[in-house]
């Protein structure tokens, strides 16, 4: 999964306008202008899309975290050079504040089983024996059990 492919669904699950995702950042740290949101949700193959860096995902995600979980005291974490699938699904976890239960219960959603040592094995330290990478599936399946979670269907007139 691409970091804009994850910005995309981060922001069609929770339904955040160009403003909210612009707020966002700033709680991360990082100051963005509406035009660089939008060219950042351009699909991969549409003239005018730009590549979203580690960098500025982690910086969104760390403005996601203190929008969903409040200011922490002391200084603002610092965003991480390099991501990967293991800490954007920690920062997800964290922002939500989702215990092993209700996160199984995301990937339920999806129609991924997943079981609690599986789980418990992404957020170890790469060091350790039972480390496991989380691989794409694993990602966008949460991704995709989070929109159905937090995505408010439409109204249906009649």
């Amino acid at each position: 999964m691409t970091n804009n492919d994850i910005l995309r669904r981060l922001r069609y699950t929770f339904n955040y306008n160009d403003a909210k995702m612009v707020e966002l950042f700033g709680m991360g740290g990082l100051t963005v202008t509406k035009e660089q949101i939008q060219d950042w949700l351009i699909k991969e193959d549409e003239p005018g899309h730009v590549v979203l860096v580690d960098k500025e995902l982690a910086t969104f995600l760390n403005g996601f975290i203190t929008e969903k979980r409040g200011k922490k005291d002391g200084p603002m974490p610092r965003p991480e050079d390099r991501l990967n699938n293991n800490i954007i699904l920690r920062k997800l976890r964290i922002a939500l504040n989702l215990k092993d239960d209700g996160m199984l219960a995301v990937f339920k959603l999806a129609d991924m089983r997943v079981g609690k040592h599986e789980l418990s094995a992404f957020f170890r330290k790469p060091s350790q024996q039972q480390y496991r990478v989380c691989k794409d599936q694993f990602l966008r399946n949460f991704l995709m059990g989070l929109q159905k979670k937090h995505r408010k269907a439409p109204k249906k007139e009649g």
